[in-house]
């Protein structure tokens, strides 16, 4: 039973602290659209998610009416398209065709992303996965809410690396042909290694071919909530104090009393726990209410631009002076886990990606450490060992050589395959732009420095094509 203490304090997290369910995503299977004939795919296509996904943005916003919970995006994912187009397209040109008639769909139900211009390459490449693939760049210059993903590596078959070194080269190109908008493309394209099937985020989200014929998924957020948790815990503490300490002014020091680990895990868990039983109501009220099974929730930290909306924020209430600091990946490794284990004990059905995201543009905080000097690519590949995703929304200099943005793919594949975790590129060559510029992407993209890459060489060794093998511990069996 919820009491009414629980109810306001659901109120003032949504009022004071930036908790917000971020997205409504309807996984959609376009396998039954396959044809022959591409305009009759095509046509298939649209009537499909017009006809599914009609109410998604309507029920979206009567619920957060209802509810007084903001509902920030409803989103569409689809099969990835490079399956449904395998036997019409002959040319990237007719991918093009049906990233086109995606985009006026999107715009027909409203929603602002549809992901799954997707392919799954992860072992090697179809001819139909190749088209697409190629198609990317141009996909991506026109067309408004279509976002692109490839899956190059998983932890059972290893990296392909022909696929990454083509990534390199696709990306570049996104960049150019971008280049108007700030090579904003590039922002709607990722590169992942162990891609789940049921991410509601984007870019990264496909509806896979193991899920229903619909699905709806649910992403929550709340990194202004951890962030208020941790800041009320350390104000109330009145344990012993611990053995750090801060200057008093005259050139001592004095002990500042603060919370052990021990309590600053149960906080964070008892938040998670908080803000998934938000997301869950919403999930099972849009599934109700669209007759679509529930899926899943998401519950990732996921940060916006807004000021105290912030994982970055959250690292500093930990212990660090900025993100990249010594003792970063440590904090960020503590705080993914207790997000878990809160957000598995509130709900049965957590999915997704489900931990912390950690995207430069999108977090002032972040944005800020990057500016102090206090953060480096190397240090953010660091930090997605432990974390939910990996190098995320980062501007580079727009003569970065797509070997190098290759180099940067594979090693963050390798962490992924090794670890058994999802990792993730999502990196923008800013075309006229170098070290020290800003990027300004508006909206949840925000905006960002353009960060330093290491110059040094790499294109031997993407250029070897084939296959890294999968891990000796990936075999179960």
């Amino acid at each position: 039973m919820i009491n009414i203490s629980e109810v306001l304090e659901t109120n003032k997290m949504i009022e004071q602290e930036n908790l917000d369910v971020r997205t409504i995503t309807m996984g959609v299977s376009l396998l039954s659209c396959a044809d022959k004939s591409l305009d009759k795919t095509c046509q298939n296509i649209y009537e499909k998610i017009t006809t599914l996904a009609r109410d998604l943005v309507s029920t979206g916003e009567e619920i957060s009416r209802e509810f007084a919970i903001p509902i920030v995006n409803k989103r569409i994912s689809i099969t990835p398209i490079s399956l449904v187009g395998a036997s019409c397209c002959r040319t990237p040109g007719d991918y093009v065709t049906i990233a086109r008639t995606l985009d006026r769909a999107a715009k027909e139900v409203g929603v602002n992303f549809l992901g799954g211009y997707s392919a799954v390459v992860s072992k090697g490449m179809t001819k139909s996965d190749e088209l697409l693939i190629r198609s990317i760049p141009m996909a991506m210059a026109e067309t408004e809410r279509i976002c692109a993903s490839v899956n190059v590596g998983s932890t059972k078959t290893g990296i392909n690396m022909d696929a990454v070194r083509l990534m390199g080269d696709i990306i570049r190109e996104t960049a150019e042909l971008t280049k108007a908008n700030d090579s904003l493309g590039c922002a709607k394209l990722v590169v992942l290694c162990n891609a789940p099937d049921d991410n509601p985020f984007m870019a990264g989200a496909f509806h896979g071919v193991s899920e229903a014929d619909a699905i709806i998924n649910v992403g929550v957020s709340g990194p202004g909530v951890v962030k208020y948790a941790l800041e009320q815990m350390d104000r109330h503490q009145h344990a012993q104090p611990s053995t750090a300490s801060a200057s008093n002014g005259t050139g001592t020091t004095v002990a500042q009393p603060l919370a052990n680990f021990e309590t600053l895990c149960e906080t964070i868990k008892k938040t998670a726990f908080k803000i998934t039983r938000v997301g869950q109501l919403v999930a099972q009220e849009a599934s109700a209410r669209l007759g679509i099974p529930f899926g899943i929730i998401d519950l990732s930290l996921a940060p916006t631009p807004a000021v105290g909306d912030s994982v970055a924020d959250i690292l500093h209430c930990i212990g660090v002076e900025h993100a990249g600091a010594p003792g970063t990946t440590a904090a960020l490794a503590l705080l993914n886990d207790q997000v878990k284990k809160g957000g598995v004990m509130a709900s049965s059905y957590v999915g997704g990606l489900s931990g912390a995201f950690i995207p430069v543009s999108e977090d002032q905080g972040m944005i800020d450490a990057v500016e102090a000097g206090a953060l480096t690519i190397e240090k953010l590949e660091a930090m997605t060992c432990v974390c939910s995703v990996g190098l995320d929304m980062i501007a580079i200099p727009g003569d970065t050589p797509s070997t190098t943005i290759a180099g940067i793919i594979a090693d963050e594949s390798a962490i992924g395959m090794v670890n058994q975790k999802t990792t993730a590129v999502r990196i923008i060559p800013v075309i006229g732009k170098t070290v020290g510029d800003n990027v300004e992407f508006g909206g949840l993209l925000g905006h960002a420095p353009v960060m330093p890459v290491n110059t040094f060489d790499c294109s031997r060794f993407v250029n070897r094509g084939g296959r890294i093998p999968a891990p000796i511990h990936s075999f179960k069996n």
